[in-house]
């Protein structure tokens, strides 16, 4: 059972370091340059800091998951693991949520505030960070997998009712 555990619970490490890794390679590309109204737009990645968190959030993320393959299964150091991963899923939400909302602004804009859309402008700086926004949701959903599977196994042995 034990090898049944380790092998699930790579499978699921790697998906979500690889997903992480696709999430924050695809932002850091994110760049366009493009002329509007006779004014040269830049749009960068690192011009926004709550796309700079959520490079620095799923990077993060990304050498947590490799680390923590080395981890013994029933080890002290697995139930700190799966205290950790809480705490990094924690930390991917906040970032996929503050690039959601800073990344419907852009799209949509703001009337209130007086915001314009820039997607108009910069439609490849866009769908970029709409893929990097994609593949961190992905890689939020198999954390949050590699948590419900790492409860279980917590828990099993406490519970006789299987």
């Amino acid at each position: 059972m034990a090898k049944v555990y380790r092998l699930i619970s790579a499978a699921l490490r790697l998906a979500a370091a690889a997903a992480a890794a696709a999430a924050a390679i695809i932002m850091v590309t994110s760049h366009e340059t493009t002329i509007f109204f006779g004014i040269e737009m830049d749009a960068k990645y690192s011009y926004t800091p709550s796309f700079v968190f959520f490079v620095v959030a799923f990077a993060v993320a990304c050498a947590y998951s490799l680390i923590v393959l080395f981890v013994r299964p029933g080890s002290s150091a697995s139930r700190l693991a799966l205290m950790s991963d809480v705490i990094v899923g924690m930390l991917l939400t906040g970032a996929v949520a503050a690039t959601g909302a800073i990344s419907e602004v852009g799209k949509n804009g703001n009337t209130h505030a007086g915001w314009l859309p820039i997607c108009g402008q910069v439609h490849a700086y866009c769908n970029h960070v709409m893929g990097a926004l994609i593949a961190g949701f992905v890689a939020l959903v198999v954390y949050f997998l590699i948590i419900m599977y790492s409860l279980h196994v917590v828990a099993e042995p406490l519970c006789p009712c299987h």
